[in-house]
């Protein structure tokens, strides 16, 4: 059944402030823009689908200038369109109606008409995150600065409960990041806390491997893109002989083709791969990653990309539509001083959906 109804379709931007400067091996991050979209039928005011796009400043294909232009252009088209009116549908359609260049608008269109689809009620899928309380286990992320701002978020996501930390490197001396997982493995077993690394490619190809030598001593989980994404050869070449498992994150990004991304993974066979939906297509093109990976045996997890709690929202019922057994990157929700209030909580290293908590107005 396809919907006979026209779509009354709008969005807004909304500037994100961080509590903090939140760093990064590409600059620091003071603030953050994004597009709130909503969706509704022509007529019905009272019920609307909410979704984000949220393009990651350096790192996303479609951080591009002329981003709210083309989002407008877009928007103006969706109104007339006509599609199946059922999840596979919108997902086929947005899929079809979105350019691979701009995925952080097809996660948004996704996102904003299957919430309309399940009745404007935040519900993206079915999942038990979002219907049984059902939480997932998240990593504590910790932002690079000097050694005592790093040194201050592990202590304060160890007193949280979190039994799982991922600490970007590759900004600071390399030395010192070293010191700082040597301060958390003489107080932390690897029983007791799993440790992950993100260098968001802050390696050369001729170091790399003498780096993940000298972080394999500390019983890491893993190393997010130790090197450059683009270097597919190079990458193959560490992923065979790392002591370190690798997980490809920036590498997945502006892969839009099918067979590119399997021809990708078959070259390189990562470990992990890690996927954020706003950079790599959507709610559909994620599923097709997720079938590829686990086809070829490579494991993966889910990471939000710095969105707002619509964002986040949604990513989060993604994931609890799959068994998933290793924790996830879901919780930026609280790096924000101006964030959406919404039901999504984390306590003890773990994100809820508490449906008692009401959500404001995007």
């Amino acid at each position: 059944m396809s919907n006979t109804f026209r779509l009354d379709v709008a969005y807004k931007k909304h500037r994100l402030d961080f509590r903090f400067d939140a760093g990064t091996s590409r600059g620091v991050l003071k603030s953050k823009d994004t597009y709130f979209v909503s969706v509704g039928k022509e007529g019905e005011e009272s019920v609307k689908g909410w979704g984000e796009a949220g393009p990651l400043p350096k790192l996303s294909i479609d951080d591009i200038l002329d981003f709210e232009e083309i989002l407008n252009a877009y928007v103006g088209k969706l109104k007339n369109e006509e599609f199946k009116w059922s999840q596979e549908g919108i997902l086929d359609f947005c899929h079809s109606f979105v350019s691979d260049e701009h995925p952080s608008i097809r996660f948004a269109f996704e996102t904003a008409l299957l919430d309309l689809f399940h009745g404007g009620k935040k519900q993206i899928l079915e999942n038990a995150f979002y219907s049984e309380n059902q939480s997932i286990d998240i990593n504590g992320l910790i932002w690079m600065g000097d050694v005592n701002f790093m040194l201050q978020q592990i202590e304060e996501k160890l007193k949280a409960g979190f039994s799982c930390i991922k600490m970007k490197i590759g900004a600071i001396d390399f030395e010192q990041e070293l010191s700082l997982l040597a301060h958390i493995r003489k107080n932390f077993s690897a029983d007791e806390i799993t440790l992950r690394v993100d260098a968001n490619g802050s390696f050369s190809p001729s170091d790399a491997l003498t780096k993940l030598d000298r972080l394999a001593k500390f019983d890491l989980h893993s190393i997010e893109q130790p090197i450059k994404a683009g270097q597919t050869e190079s990458m193959a070449e560490l992923c065979e002989q790392s002591p370190l498992d690798i997980a490809l994150d920036e590498e997945l990004i502006g892969v839009g083709k099918s067979s590119d991304r399997k021809r990708l993974l078959e070259i390189i066979r990562p470990p992990y791969i890690i996927l954020k939906p706003t950079l790599v297509g959507g709610i559909k093109d994620t599923k097709e990653w997720i079938a590829l990976a686990e086809e070829l045996g490579i494991g993966w997890w889910m990471t939000s990309a710095l969105e707002s709690n619509i964002g986040l929202n949604a990513i989060s019922q993604l994931t609890s539509s799959y068994n998933t057994t290793l924790p996830q990157g879901l919780g930026t929700g609280q790096l924000y001083h101006n964030n959406i209030a919404s039901p999504l909580e984390v306590k003890e290293g773990k994100i809820f959906y508490n449906p008692e908590i009401a959500w404001d107005k995007a």
